[in-house]
């Protein structure tokens, strides 16, 4: 049984320790593939040491988060070395996806217009050059739903990260194109919106991630998330969806596949 966990930031501190034993961990829960979003400059030398440490297993993404843009004097600089990067690669290096990009209005709405403009930039990005975007998005979905949709016809493509919403939401957001749902430890929690969502998502639209070392699956929460744990997300989805655990395994790494033009 092979899973992709399609959103991994194993590249961080976090992993430090024992980052080579959390790849054969992974890889001896059928884990092969571990797709890793940027955050900005400071964590990306990380990002891409990893990616060539581990070829062809860690696949990374170039983007800058949307909560790196707030109160960064430098964030249209940052976003100006993202093109630079998607346009010439570093030696040996394949950008897979463009982001994580988005709308954090979590922590604050000071800097909404700033993200908003990032966003839409990092959207074009990908379009511009044929790559997936990857979306984060936190406390602002009517928001990113809009903006999303402004593109609906462009042949914009991606994955709502982490998405947690409930079924209105997953139509709405089906109804803006080709774009696929990342679905995580959330799912694997009591009265997440998510779990109720889930059994009228279809199994095409879907794919697993962990979002490592964040949001930690039951019955490990509490912890240090890990690319293995995406195997109890693939048991949930299951259960939730009454499928069987391997046939939703082979639907989400295939439409992972497909959506990052992966072989």
């Amino acid at each position: 049984m092979r899973i992709i966990d399609t959103h991994s930031h194993l590249y961080e501190p976090e992993f430090d320790d024992d980052r080579d034993l959390c790849i054969c961990r992974a890889a001896d829960a059928g884990v092969d593939t571990l797709l890793m979003p940027d955050i900005d400059s400071a964590s990306r030398p990380r990002m891409l040491a990893a990616a060539r440490r581990y070829p062809g297993r860690c696949l990374p993404m170039a983007g800058l988060h949307p909560t790196s843009v707030n109160d960064n004097p430098r964030w249209r600089e940052e976003l100006a070395e993202v093109e630079r990067l998607l346009d010439s690669p570093p030696g040996g290096i394949r950008f897979v996806g463009v982001g994580e990009t988005g709308l954090d209005l979590y922590w604050s709405q000071d800097f909404r217009d700033e993200q908003v403009e990032a966003f839409r930039a990092q959207c074009r990005m990908a379009l511009q050059r044929d790559l997936p975007v990857v979306i984060h998005s936190r406390n602002a979905d009517s928001l990113m739903a809009d903006i999303v949709g402004e593109f609906r016809g462009s042949g914009l493509r991606g994955i709502f990260h982490a998405f947690a919403g409930d079924e209105t939401l997953y139509r709405t957001l089906r109804g803006c194109g080709d774009f696929l749902f990342g679905i995580g430890g959330v799912s694997t929690y009591k009265k997440a919106a998510i779990a109720a969502a889930l059994p009228a998502m279809e199994l095409d639209d879907l794919v697993l991630e962990t979002d490592c070392p964040y949001l930690t699956p039951v019955p490990f929460r509490g912890r240090r998330n890990e690319s293995s744990y995406v195997t109890y997300v693939c048991r949930c989805v299951a259960e939730l969806k009454g499928l069987d655990e391997a046939a939703v395994a082979a639907a989400t790494t295939a439409n992972a596949l497909r959506m990052f033009a992966l072989t």
